[in-house]
């Protein structure tokens, strides 16, 4: 064969045409840049998805774990609503309501331990430092299911 170019032929080929030894230099590097890109983008949509309970974390552990939920709900059924749900719970701080129903629950455990016509009971104090003040000790636990 000849080794002469064609007269119409360029001689300088463009960077995107592979050469004649079959390396294609432009299908490696976005080959390259596809995988980089999918691995980008797959990093965006964890830290994306894992937003609310990131900042459910500093909230209450009823609370995070709740949005958590919420999250891997989201996750497997691909149901939005589940997520943005447990966004908008993220968002908001939930009152405590355990400190005053203790409250209420060890005030009526009281009430029912007091045998009828008996005297009041005199309320717990506090024991400040003084010796001679004393605190009633309970002689009975009560066990509730």
């Amino acid at each position: 064969m000849s080794e002469q170019m064609h007269p119409a032929a360029p001689h300088h080929l463009p960077f995107f045409i592979p050469g004649a030894d079959g390396a294609d230099t432009l299908m490696v590097v976005m080959g390259i840049f596809l995988v980089a890109t999918v691995f980008w983008v797959g990093t965006l949509y964890w830290k994306l998805h894992s937003l609310p309970e990131r900042m459910a974390h500093k909230s209450q552990k009823l609370q995070f774990e709740i949005v958590a939920v919420l999250g891997l709900i989201s996750l497997f059924t691909h149901m939005h609503i589940f997520w943005v749900a447990g966004l908008l719970l993220a968002l908001i701080d939930l009152p405590d309501f355990g400190t005053p129903m203790r409250s209420i629950a060890d005030s009526v455990e009281r009430i029912a331990d007091a045998k009828p016509g008996a005297p009041a009971a005199e309320p717990e104090a506090v024991s400040g430092g003084s010796p001679d003040v004393r605190t009633p000790a309970k002689q009975e636990v009560h066990n509730h299911a």
